[in-house]
């Protein structure tokens, strides 16, 4: 197969890496479109959909390699760190622009720390957590981050929120960027999503995945059923996840230090 085996993860690596681009250029009003933040945001969503596949691509046909592990990070860098940040600073630019005007510096401040702690957070799983932590994620993944805000910022926007710059819900976009930025370099742990020895866990684990990838293909519809779904799923994986990751903190710290010995 030589040289051309590397194609194949490559090419969904590429695919994430546009769409991230993509969805840049439409809330940014690059591209005509009646609803530019909901297809900036839809296309954040595809991202999603698609990153675990250049992985699973990678180990199918053997092609895992330091260029597939860079590709993917910048990738990542644009599709969950700096799209998801300008789909929530045009929200309230393009919907709200008097209420952004007068909070510009928090935009700011909220929009530099999400990007700067994306841009981290992948530094360290490449340098750090890649080799050391095979069960857990350290910090908040950023797929999960851009996930949270994309979904969020439609969710709002479908229900008035951003219609009404007096809703006491206007900052709350603004504020769950800056905590998930937050989250992402913080030294807590989730568990991450792979078959255990529970078959019915296992069994439950793929039909949720199976229905959040119709839902996600779904999320161009606005369906109110599909956002709150969605919205639920990922905040319930953050919170239960976390907890567990507490709970578990000293044994998953012991393993990974062991692990790193035996280098």
């Amino acid at each position: 197969m030589g040289k051309t085996r590397f194609i194949l993860p490559n090419a969904f690596t590429s695919m994430n890496f546009l769409l991230g681009v993509f969805s840049i250029c439409w809330v940014t009003g690059a591209f005509p479109s009646k609803n530019p933040i909901l297809m900036g945001a839809y296309f954040i969503i595809l991202c999603v959909l698609l990153d675990k596949l250049d992985g699973f691509a990678a180990r199918l046909v053997n092609a895992s390699s330091e260029f597939g592990a860079q590709f993917d990070s910048l990738a990542d860098l644009i599709a969950f760190g700096l799209a998801p940040a300008f789909c929530v600073i045009f929200a309230y630019k393009s919907m709200v622009p008097d209420f952004f005007d007068a909070n510009t510096p928090m935009m700011a401040v909220a929009l530099s720390v999400y990007v700067l702690c994306a841009a981290m957070r992948l530094a360290k799983y490449n340098a750090c957590d890649s080799e050391n932590y095979h069960h857990h994620f350290s910090g908040l993944p950023s797929t999960f981050a851009g996930a949270v805000n994309a979904i969020l910022v439609v969710f709002l926007m479908n229900k008035g929120v951003f219609a009404d710059p007096n809703s006491s819900l206007i900052f709350l976009p603004v504020i769950i960027m800056f905590i998930t930025g937050i989250l992402m370099v913080s030294p807590l742990f989730l568990p991450k999503l792979q078959p255990r020895k529970n078959k019915a866990f296992n069994y439950f684990q793929a039909v949720l995945i199976v229905i959040t990838y119709i839902a996600g293909f779904m999320f161009i519809s606005q369906s109110l059923y599909v956002l709150t779904y969605l919205l639920i799923l990922v905040a319930c994986y953050m919170v239960i996840g976390f907890t567990i990751g507490l709970v578990q903190r000293n044994k998953i710290i012991e393993e990974a230090n062991a692990v790193a010995k035996e280098k």
